[in-house]
């Protein structure tokens, strides 16, 4: 099966430690075997004073060293032989079990790094294919089920396999006729578990889907909490999440009906095979072919033959999860990023100088970039202006190697950057997304996120915030907010920031592009939240502190570009307009209109004292 060999690409690294422990739980199983061996022995010898008609392993113990029959003596080494085989058994099963619960959670660590690594590999268009709850479901739940089938479901397949031939042969050195009862049984246990089998798979796609679904509606109303609040759509959202609940509890009784139904078959099978094993036994001793004692024994082998057969059926029942399991991660794992990484480093000693050539970008058969091209030397100020969906962060983007372009190059120093590696490419870059995310930390963490070295530290040790975090807050003119905050840079903002609003959220996420230093500064309408004045302070703060870097703004503001050495003006994925402030309003073009209409709405607009400035002024 595919799955399996996918599995054993990270389970080889721990199979030594896998078949030592494996070769322990043979010896613990081969101990348990012979103990019914002993127990006849203490019928035959102990109790009935019969003489030895044949041999076994223990036959040793009736040449009368160790007591004559029908003695104490003979009883207590009997005793003796049977405890140490219980400690012997018990010994390597604990110590089987401790060793492979931790070679289980190498495993389990392994495949969650591999699958949270892959995750950070894909490109934002693959990942866009799975929903957030699938996600969760493959990294952590998936993870965890896979595991169990290297680590609890192939041992104990193994275990009764051994067993199971163990006790056959044992049986069968005793009488072959004792066989006739597993023999005739073995079929129906094999027909029963592949009827089993199918349903029990479709059961788990089924159970897997609806956990899925489940991590989903809550992970969308853990995020859209103020939304529902605001439109008093609680009712409907509890609507959502019942129907998901009850969809996952029926899987799950479905599941369990049919847990019980294979149960009371496997059940039903191993009594009769008991009954019948009793019934041939006795025969056999009533017609002298075999000794009284090894009725005892014969009838526990049968039993546990029958038991070993129920077990490995469900153990491959319970198998057909994790083989859901394993296939999901396999599908996740073996999916390929669009973007592929290349094998040159950017030059960090070279300043980067970009540009696009002849570039268009077409997204699900939609074109959306058309026929850019754009000459950025280094330290030149670019501002991209244009409506909705005119293609502004998706040009932006593209120098990361979010998207890549379909027709046309970009390029850094006069390279392709489809030839960079990735981590050197966007080392070049420090983008601050319109979208902005703060992690569940402090302001100072989440200013810190940009330099690996502040990350790596203990900030909780730290006695003082770095100064280099002060002066990024400082030229993101988030300093003043920040220190009136009850805790200062150490204020825990909280998943997604949503502590702080939205213009702060924005100045902390511009802080940290600041403090990450690349040649490059990206805001895309990532002053969308500021008021016209702070907005003004924070750009002149960056133009006079940042002069020697590109930087690259869009925005849907006019005002946000005017000092920009070049204006682009985006319609529909296209250049319509190009040039500096003064010579576009002399063009007296689209980016002139919506100019002057912004103008005359802002002196229009009445202040109802709803900037964040002021809100924070009132706090």
């Amino acid at each position: 099966m595919d799955v399996l060999k996918f599995g054993f690409r990270y389970w080889k690294k721990y199979l030594g430690g896998a078949i030592t422990t494996q070769f322990m739980s043979f010896a613990a199983m081969g101990a348990d075997l012979l103990l019914p061996l002993l127990m006849s022995m203490f019928v035959d010898y102990v109790i009935r004073s019969n003489e030895p008609a044949d041999d076994n392993i223990f036959s040793f113990l009736l040449s009368g060293k160790y007591g004559e029959v029908h003695t104490m003596t003979l009883f207590w080494h009997l005793a003796v032989v049977f405890i140490g085989l219980l400690l012997v058994r018990l010994f390597l099963i604990y110590t089987k079990n401790v060793w492979n619960q931790k070679l289980g959670l190498g495993l389990e660590t392994d495949l969650r790094m591999d699958t949270f690594q892959k995750l950070m590999d894909l490109d934002s268009a693959t990942i866009s294919e799975y929903n957030t709850g699938e996600l969760l479901t493959t990294i952590n739940s998936d993870t965890i089920m896979y595991k169990e089938m290297f680590c609890r479901i192939i041992p104990n397949i193994l275990d009764n396999s051994f067993g199971l031939i163990t006790a056959i042969v044992l049986l069968a050195l005793i009488n072959p006729f004792l066989l006739i009862i597993p023999v005739l049984l073995i079929p129906v246990f094999v027909y029963a578990l592949r009827s089993f089998k199918r349903r029990a798979r479709m059961n788990y796609r089924d159970i897997r889907a609806c956990n899925s679904d489940m991590n989903l509606t809550v992970q969308e109303n853990i995020e859209a909490v103020r939304l529902v609040r605001s439109f008093t759509n609680e009712e409907r959202e509890k609507e959502k999440f019942d129907t998901s609940n009850d969809s996952l509890r029926e899987s799950y009784i479905k599941q369990v009906n049919l847990s019980a139904n294979f149960e009371a078959v496997f059940s039903t099978i191993r009594q009769i095979a008991y009954i019948g094993g009793i019934a041939v036994s006795a025969v056999l001793v009533m017609k002298g072919q075999m000794r009284l004692g090894y009725l005892v024994a014969c009838t526990e082998y049968v039993m546990r033959i029958m038991n070993y057969i129920t077990t490995m059926n469900n153990m491959m029942f319970q198998m057909q999860q994790q083989v859901v399991s394993g296939y999901k991660m396999m599908h996740f794992m073996e999916d390929h990023s669009r973007i592929p990484d290349g094998d040159e480093a950017v030059d960090k000693n070279k300043k980067p100088h970009i540009e696009f050539s002849h570039a268009t970008m077409k997204l699900q058969n939609k074109k959306v970039l058309d026929d850019i091209t754009l000459d950025i030397p280094y330290g030149k100020k670019v501002g991209i202006v244009g409506g909705t969906g005119s293609g502004k962060s998706t040009l932006l983007e593209s120098l990361i190697r979010i998207h890549d372009m379909s027709d046309g190059e970009v390029k850094i120093n006069g390279k392709n950057i489809r030839r960079y590696d990735l981590k050197s490419l966007r080392d070049q870059f420090a983008y601050v997304f319109q979208d902005v995310f703060l992690f569940s930390n402090t302001i100072e963490s989440n200013i810190a996120y940009a330099k690996d070295e502040m990350v790596g530290g203990n900030i909780e040790e730290r006695k003082e915030v770095p100064q280099e975090v002060i002066t990024a807050a400082k030229h993101a003119q988030a300093d003043d907010f920040i220190k009136k905050l009850p805790d200062g840079y150490e204020t825990i903002v909280g998943e997604r920031g949503l502590g702080i609003s939205g213009g702060q959220k924005q100045r902390v996420s511009i802080a940290r592009a600041l403090l990450k230093n690349a040649p490059v500064l990206i805001l895309d309408d990532s002053t969308s939240a500021l008021d016209v004045e702070t907005e003004k302070k924070l750009l002149a703060d960056i133009k006079k502190n940042y002069n020697d870097k590109t930087l690259i703004i869009s925005a849907h503001r006019m005002t946000s570009v005017v000092d920009c050495d070049e204006i682009l003006y985006l319609l529909d994925g296209a250049i319509a307009e190009r040039g500096t402030f003064d010579e576009l309003m002399a063009l007296d073009g689209h980016f002139a209109n919506v100019y002057r209409t912004q103008q005359a709405q802002r002196e229009s607009v009445v202040d109802f004292g709803n900037s964040d400035e002021e809100m924070e002024a009132a706090r």
